[in-house]
């Protein structure tokens, strides 16, 4: 009997931390535009749903604004992703960190990361917060923000608000693609039939996924010294995982005579919008 009373409390025990870590609350606080004390530096978020925030994070300099990293926090099932995308580090690839919460403090954590692999932001009193970025080294900084009523990235006099919903866009006219550099594959065979039936079969592959609305972007490079044959830009592909698999669809990738390297990408949500017009300006089909 004593034996059955603990293994229950055990038991409440765990589905408890189950339940109060599942309800870390989503820091929908963060909305709005966050001024560094003391610094022209600045944290901008715009809040696109109940479970998703999009940020980016930027600095006056000669009244131009200069954005250093775009971010994001999503919740996904019982997690919220706290997602970086820093310009000109990591290849370009966005780093994930999860959030935990205790004593008020939203830490978003990535184990795997040198620097940082804990981010953390403090509620405070009167519009401000503290936040403090962490490495595994010890190195680390902090600093206070503020919220600020009217911030500098201004409104624009022609947003379209039905296109920005129909092409996806967020605030800043953006979107989240998949960008693939195709390289010269480990095939080397020399037998023509395959090679040729391969190539047929990507460029009615590059059909396909245009007419699926899968892919916006595709060329070729001209002769250079880095193997590189081609690009696509992906469109409503949520992940590199679903690129690799969308793409083993072309024949010339799945035989090894172009090699894919995925990136995610930010650019213009316009994009696409030149496609029903490149039907209208080809005279000879390739």
């Amino acid at each position: 009997m004593k034996q059955s009373i603990i293994l229950w409390l055990s038991l409440i025990c765990i589905l408890f931390s189950r339940s109060v870590f599942a309800q870390a609350p989503f820091p929908a606080f963060l909305q709005g535009t966050w001024k560094v004390a003391d610094k022209e530096r600045y944290e901008h978020w715009d809040r696109m749903s109940d479970s998703e925030l999009k940020g980016v994070s930027y600095s006056i300099k000669n009244d131009q604004k200069i954005v250093s990293e775009y971010l994001k926090i999503k919740k996904l099932g019982d997690k919220v992703i706290y997602t970086a995308l820093v310009i000109g580090q990591n290849n370009g690839k966005e780093i994930d960190f999860e959030l935990t919460f205790k004593d008020s403090t939203y830490s978003f954590i990535n184990e795997h990361h040198d620097f940082p692999n804990r981010i953390r932001y403090k509620q405070l009193a009167g519009d401000r917060i503290h936040i403090s970025v962490e490495g595994k080294s010890g190195k680390a900084h902090a600093f206070y923000v503020h919220k600020i009523k009217n911030d500098s990235l201004g409104e624009n006099p022609n947003y379209d608000r039905d296109l920005a919903a129909k092409l996806d866009a967020d605030d800043y006219g953006m979107k989240s693609y998949i960008f693939v550099l195709l390289k010269t594959g480990q095939n080397k065979t020399t037998d023509k039939q395959l090679i040729s039936e391969s190539f047929k079969g990507h460029m009615e592959n590059i059909g396909r996924l245009v007419k699926n609305g899968q892919l916006i972007v595709a060329g070729p490079f001209g002769k250079n010294d880095s193997g590189f044959r081609g690009l696509f830009i992906l469109n409503k592909v949520a992940t590199i995982e679903q690129a690799k698999e969308i793409l083993q669809t072309d024949p010339a990738i799945k035989n090894g005579f172009l090699e894919p390297l995925y990136y995610s990408w930010y650019g213009s949500a316009a994009l696409s919008e030149y496609l029903p017009f490149s039907e209208k300006i080809w005279k000879k089909e390739h």
